[in-house]
């Protein structure tokens, strides 16, 4: 039988910033979600772009074998779109961008993964984290020098390590996934997973259909004092 991904998606500008710099994609072969930053107009700016060459992937879909190729591609135009907007407008220097994309490719799927936004697989009632943090904490924690449960309170568990700047080239973390029938994927930024805890969003990707999931996720998050989600 052949699988298929049925979808959904939200943001929300949350309880404490004016505006939202995350964007998000999700499309019949491509997941996307990106996190701005540099200010509100800045960061914004850099997310739609990130979003908006990810998604050409879904009206033009590579075929498997140049579907990694394809998402590093797509990795490399964002970094050179915001490099000429910050050389067009010196101001919005400063400007970046997470970037984790899924494709779909029926019994398969590639990811491509930049920054901090995390791309979550569950399966048999297990969840997963399929990313792994482009931050100084994870750093620490792979180091052994603090815990997982110490990283989430750090006051510099913000600052990224590798993010889409336009300013050096960025190497994209790339992976190709078996799927599997029962499946749940999810991708969002740290507006939910900073204040919702694994277990939290375990159970509720266990209970409700993908508009179900994402409405659910996104009150959770709003509960527990988000900044956007």
């Amino acid at each position: 039988m052949p699988l298929s991904l049925r979808y959904a998606a939200r943001s929300d500008v949350g309880l404490v910033r004016p505006g939202n710099e995350d964007s998000g994609y999700a499309g019949t072969c491509l997941l996307a979600v990106a996190d701005g930053m540099g200010g509100h107009a800045a960061g914004e700016l850099a997310s739609a772009a990130a979003i908006a060459t990810l998604s050409s992937l879904d009206d033009d879909p590579p075929s498997s074998n140049e579907a990694l190729a394809s998402l590093a591609d797509a990795v490399d135009r964002i970094g050179a779109s915001i490099g000429n907007v910050v050389a067009t407008d010196p101001e919005l220097s400063g400007m970046g961008t997470t970037a984790t994309g899924l494709f779909w490719m029926s019994g398969r799927i590639a990811l491509v993964h930049v920054g901090d936004s995390r791309a979550y697989l569950l399966r048999d009632g297990e969840l997963m984290q399929m990313t792994h943090d482009h931050t100084y904490v994870q750093t620490l924690v792979d180091a052994g020098r603090i815990t997982a449960e110490e990283a989430t309170i750090h006051p510099r568990r913000s600052l990224l390590m590798r993010a889409l700047d336009g300013n050096t080239p960025v190497e994209a973390d790339l992976s190709v996934r078996e799927a599997r029938l029962g499946d749940r994927y999810l991708l969002c930024s740290d507006g939910l997973t900073s204040v919702v805890p694994d277990e939290a969003i375990a159970q509720i990707l266990l209970q409700h259909d993908p508009t179900g999931c994402v409405t659910a996720l996104v009150d959770a998050a709003l509960e527990n004092g988000a900044r956007t989600t």
